[in-house]
């Protein structure tokens, strides 16, 4: 049977494959992201979350988007740096975040 898988890992795409009847979202993922963990990512069928032991129906459209990106750093100041206004606009002073 035929559904769209959208892979939003990476780079991204959207095709229609083929899987056997029967196939699982568990089944998929293990297919389709052998080396990642289903909880850093939102697997979601026809734009609904789903469960891993849903199973897949003709025409489904399963995405795949990780929840956690590699090498992320995250924006927000660390605990006892020195904070600094974006520009003139922005209401405060530099202080101590903590």
């Amino acid at each position: 049977m035929q559904v769209l898988f959208i892979n939003n890992d990476g780079g991204g795409f959207a095709d229609h494959i083929e899987i056997a009847d029967g196939t699982t979202v568990e089944q998929l993922f293990q297919q389709r992201v052998p080396q990642g963990k289903p909880a850093d990512y939102l697997i979601r069928v026809n734009r609904q979350p789903t469960s891993r032991d849903a199973v897949l129906q003709p025409g489904d459209r399963i995405s795949i988007t990780p929840t956690k990106i590699e090498g992320a750093a995250s924006s927000l100041p660390r605990k006892g740096t020195l904070w600094e206004p974006v520009n003139s606009l922005t209401p405060s002073t530099s202080r101590l975040v903590s």
